[in-house]
């Protein structure tokens, strides 16, 4: 099956976020209805074409909690944001 392209247009970011924990510190494993928080850790995929975009593909990311819209692409499940809801780039 062939992977689905997408560029993000105008000052928007491409951001896969990261699964939230399914476990606790003391081991207990949570079912995916427990935790209905998304988690704001992710990798940007894509980047568009602004020069504000300080951020580049592959980097690793903390964004806003309710920013963006989530989308699904080839069953992934990524956020489209815009560059201003991008707090902070992790390492």
């Amino acid at each position: 099956m062939k992977k689905t392209h997408v560029k993000p247009l105008g000052e928007n970011v491409l951001v896969h976020p990261e699964k939230p924990e399914q476990k606790t510190a003391a081991g207990i494993y949570l079912p995916d209805t427990a935790s209905q928080e998304r988690s704001q850790l992710g990798t940007v995929m894509a980047a568009g074409e602004s020069d504000k975009i300080k951020v580049k593909k592959g980097q690793k990311v903390i964004f806003r909690r309710y920013g963006g819209e989530e989308v699904k692409i080839d069953g992934e499940e990524y956020l489209i944001t815009s560059y201003k809801d991008i707090l902070a780039v992790i390492g």
